[in-house]
């Protein structure tokens, strides 16, 4: 088939198509005696009857680079990531410079592109997860991004190799005692401002501040000198996704040129450093990758999100204590008023108390104030209703309450976390799939114990 020649003997198009599919070659002209089993791989692949399995013939034509490209992971020594826009555009975040980046589109007086769907809710792509694999299998050592969308802490890369030139737009900082906290929603501010959140320390307390760098801010020594310690370091530093166009950050990789080591660039356009790489790809970051992956034989974990939700319950008996006054509060971790971007209602119901009324809870921050007999248990029913962009509608659980039982005889607040997990997997072709497991909750004992989520220690 490379050559011209049909390798086979049985010329039908059924036992030709068999034939590879199984990589049952038999080679009997001398023009093909020494065709390799990668090659036999190849045709395999690009016969695949599962359609969304088989190969293009763009990947077909760039075998030979992502070949090199694995090869060169497999042997490096000190790998680098310099990630940039376009890793995460697969994941409904737009780029700058890309065919239908943000700042190409205004070139042209076009719109500016918005994300497919809210930016707290993306997902890390396939790429993000790569690198994943690739850091707890010991070959990647460390991760600098030029994005603020925080995929990266999200998909599982250690805060401590990773570099976040440009800030994160979850993150906040303590300026007094250092301590970072990553939030489920956008911080309201940019350019190292105070937000209206303070550090959950009792021993500090102090204002903290957003982590995005506005255009005219340097890069954070914090973030900049271990990325520049490890492109000294690396003996390959692989360019993901970014044109490479934006200073002082695009310098990076080539300090690593001056130690005798090598760039590799994947970007879907040309970039400036492209003669100074050693390998060069233009295509779709996560199909290159994909190709990567299969030929270094490592797999390409699921992505499995989670969120958390605080619930309390807090009541008091009336005079004559036949009745209790309670107040139901569905909350954030980070603070009551930070908002729950994920939720977009909730509606609380008493299935087996027809006499209570059913609650609509559309605007945060959502409470329930009621009034019920003592004696008389009863089961809460909680509906959410998610915003748009989560992999499911709604889920619910049901709250049994009996406030003749030890625990809610005081008149303490009652507190549980619920915590919901989001699933994503990641096919050759980029399949996802994206459900919602049962949500899962738990008493939590003391209010300092719900930092652990959200604190990046």
């Amino acid at each position: 088939m490379l050559s011209g020649v049909l390798p086979f003997y049985d010329d039908t198009a059924v036992k030709i198509f068999e034939a590879v599919l199984h990589a049952n070659l038999y080679f009997p002209t001398r023009n093909f005696h020494a065709v390799s089993l990668a090659t036999k791989d190849l045709l395999r692949r690009m016969l695949y009857k599962d359609v969304s399995r088989r190969f293009s013939v763009e990947q077909v034509l760039d075998e030979p680079s992502i070949e090199e490209l694995a090869i060169m992971i497999q042997k490096s020594k000190h790998l680098v990531a310099f990630t940039g826009a376009g890793i995460s555009t697969s994941c409904g975040i737009p780029d700058f410079r890309g065919p239908k980046g943000v700042w190409t589109l205004q070139r042209a007086g076009k719109g500016v592109p918005e994300a497919s769907l809210p930016f707290h809710r993306a997902m890390p792509s396939l790429t993000h997860m790569a690198l994943v694999e690739l850091e707890r299998a010991g070959i990647l050592k460390f991760v600098i991004s030029q994005n603020v969308d925080s995929l990266h802490l999200r998909s599982g890369i250690p805060r401590e190799k990773l570099a976040e030139l440009h800030g994160n737009c979850f993150r906040e900082l303590c300026p007094s005692c250092g301590t970072e906290y990553l939030r489920d929603f956008e911080v309201e501010t940019i350019g190292m401002k105070e937000t209206s959140r303070r550090c959950a320390d009792t021993k500090c307390g102090a204002k903290l501040k957003d982590t995005v760098l506005d255009w005219e801010d340097a890069l954070p020594p914090k973030e900049m000198n271990p990325a520049e310690k490890h492109c000294r370091t690396a003996d390959v530093v692989l360019c993901l996704g970014t044109s490479l166009q934006i200073t002082p950050a695009c310098n990076l990789p080539l300090k690593t040129i001056r130690n005798g080591g090598e760039i590799l660039i994947v970007n879907l356009q040309p970039t400036p450093k492209d003669k100074k790489a050693t390998l060069v790809i233009h295509g779709q970051v996560d199909k290159v990758i994909a190709g990567a992956m299969h030929l270094l034989n490592l797999w390409i974990p699921p992505y499995i999100r989670i969120d958390f939700v605080k619930l309390s319950l807090s009541h008091s008996p009336k005079s004559k204590k036949t009745y209790v006054k309670w107040c139901l509060k569905i909350a954030s971790i980070h603070g009551q008023r930070a908002p729950l971007a994920f939720l977009k209602s909730a509606e609380v119901s008493f299935p087996e108390r027809p006499d209570l009324k059913t609650a609509f809870l559309q605007k945060q921050p959502f409470y329930l104030k009621r009034e019920t007999l003592r004696k008389r248990p009863f089961k809460m029913l909680l509906t959410f209703n998610f915003s748009d962009g989560c992999g499911c509608s709604c889920t619910t659980i049901e709250w049994p309450i009996n406030f003749q039982v030890r625990n809610y005889r005081s008149q303490k607040t009652t507190l549980f976390v619920i915590k919901t997990r989001s699933f994503k997997s990641y096919g050759m072709r980029l399949t996802r799939n994206l459900t919602l497991d049962s949500m899962l909750f738990w008493r939590e004992t003391s209010i300092p114990g719900l930092k652990s989520p959200y604190m990046l220690l």
